[in-house]
């Protein structure tokens, strides 16, 4: 198996790896912005520079090509101080916040407090916030680093292709459509492109105004049968939040709309939470013709399922097995 150096350590590698692919099979950590694994590398944002012996320039770990006996310094002096610039370039553009120690730090932000990069006071915003009618996704372009990811989800992940690059330069910005409302684009509202989002500029708007969860419960959607998984989000025992998990074996980060978005179900005061059964089906009588139908009686679920079972029996015994019948559907 080939082998290649990282920071003085020699390391096997995959033909066809990239130098960012062999140094995290390595445990080693380079950082990234437009990378992800779920989706095509474009190397535009250049955060994962690194330095190659022999080579003049630095490279992106993302795209430079893994070969026998490269000899890579992942966090040299020129490697660090290239993306500390990266970075207070990104946030020089007019608009972009600092991050609220009460709101849920982002990828983005993280970087900016590994590299002391702090956004500067008192830039006047560059494009409208909440610039989109969209009643599942909140837009701020001030936040956005071009990175494509979202671009990149809506594609590749949704099959969508809702988002866009537009313009050159400094005027480069994504756009949904041709300079449509995300509704007017095709937008299914699956929320793959704030999942993907690094720094905010695409959220939910649900939860716009949340603090940091209590805690994060790994669980299955209810809706289909397809399985997904996902992470609610809780606070004060109330779920007002769902995330994205990567480890989800189905569906890894994708989700629709009704995964990710449908989920105020869980605490409406009109759910049942626990099974009914008519009277006369708990006391065990037959009712009469001319006789109203019993109340509902909450019952346990023991309960209920010995006289669904046992009426199920009783008619299977005294009909055959194509007297008993099922609807049934996705959920």
């Amino acid at each position: 198996m080939p082998q290649l150096l990282i920071d003085e350590r020699c390391f096997d590698f995959v033909d066809g790896d990239t130098v960012l692919d062999a140094a995290r099979a390595a445990g080693i950590r380079i950082p990234t912005l437009c990378h992800h694994p779920d989706l095509g590398d474009v190397g535009s944002c250049r955060i994962c520079l690194v330095e190659i012996e022999g080579s003049e320039h630095l490279v992106p770990a993302c795209k430079h090509p893994a070969s026998e006996g490269l000899h890579v310094r992942t966090h040299s002096p020129a490697a660090i101080a290239a993306r500390r610039l990266i970075l207070r370039l990104l946030v020089s553009q007019g608009g972009f916040h600092r991050h609220d120690s009460s709101r849920p730090q982002t990828e983005f932000d993280r970087l900016l407090a590994e590299y002391e990069v702090t956004p500067p006071d008192g830039e006047a915003p560059r494009y409208p916030v909440d610039s989109d009618p969209s009643p599942f996704l909140h837009v701020d372009l001030n936040q956005c680093i071009l990175c494509s990811r979202c671009v990149r989800a809506c594609s590749e992940v949704q099959g969508r292709f809702v988002w866009g690059l537009s313009s050159r330069g400094h005027e480069a910005h994504i756009e949904a459509g041709a300079g449509e409302t995300l509704e007017q684009a095709g937008c299914e509202g699956c929320g793959a492109c704030v999942a993907y989002c690094p720094t905010g500029a695409l959220s939910d708007r649900i939860a716009l105004d949340l603090p940091v969860v209590d805690r994060q419960v790994k669980t299955t959607c209810a809706y289909c049968g397809v399985g997904c998984q996902f992470d609610l989000n809780v606070i004060d025992d109330r779920v007002v939040r769902v995330t994205s998990n990567p480890d989800a074996p189905v569906n890894g980060m994708h989700l629709c709309v009704k995964g990710r978005y449908g989920f105020d179900y869980i605490h409406h005061p009109d759910r049942l939470s626990r099974p009914r059964v008519r009277r006369e089906v708990l006391e065990g009588r037959a009712r009469q013709p001319d006789e109203p139908r019993g109340e509902w009686v909450e019952v346990d679920w023991p309960t209920a399922m010995t006289l669904a079972t046992s009426r199920f029996v009783e008619i299977h015994r005294q009909s055959g097995p194509d007297s008993v019948g099922f609807f049934s559907s996705a959920k």
